[in-house]
């Protein structure tokens, strides 16, 4: 039976990452592990804080074992971030020590739930402050913040084939 319908699968496709993952391990680490840079625990098949890893009942005597880097060290050491956050204007020339509390608060806030998303780098691109991090998820999140505390106009692009995400701020 044909119908007047026009299907195609251009939605509904699986968008692939071109990079294929090259930051991220082929399998889990082995349980339970340490971060040598950053002390990061891995526990459950999670990354989670050392102050956050003893709450389990289940590891209450847990000692770390082994030592290893975590994915965000290693990512932070290659240069591959994978989100960018671009903050331009008057407002941020006046009040850019407030801006970089509130950024710097955020990622720390953000390490509570995931700390393998962090801020690789504060870097002042000439007029405008380009922040990167390791995930694009915190780039969204230092967005969201930076929009409900100081205002300003907010735009997200984020691309679909390498998990990227560029975040521009501004306020004049």
């Amino acid at each position: 039976m044909r119908t007047s319908k026009h299907y195609s699968n251009v939605g509904t496709t699986k968008r692939v990452d071109h990079e294929a993952g090259r930051h991220r391990p082929k399998r889990a680490a082995a349980e339970p592990a340490e971060c040598l840079s950053c002390g990061a625990l891995y526990v459950g098949r999670r990354w989670v804080l050392p102050e956050t890893a003893h709450e389990s009942p289940k590891h209450q005597e847990w000692r770390p074992q082994r030592t290893v880097t975590c994915p965000a060290c290693k990512q932070i050491k290659d240069g591959l971030p994978s989100g960018f956050v671009h903050l331009k204007g008057r407002f941020l020339a006046d009040h850019r020590g407030e801006i970089e509390r509130l950024v710097l608060a955020e990622a720390g806030r953000a390490a509570v739930d995931n700390p393998l998303g962090r801020i690789m780098e504060l870097k002042e691109a000439g007029e405008e402050l380009v922040v990167s991090t390791t995930t694009e998820h915190l780039a969204k999140r230092l967005g969201q913040a930076l929009e409900k505390a100081f205002a300003g106009h907010v735009r997200y692009d984020f691309s679909h084939e390498n998990k990227l995400a560029r975040v521009y701020w501004e306020r004049d």
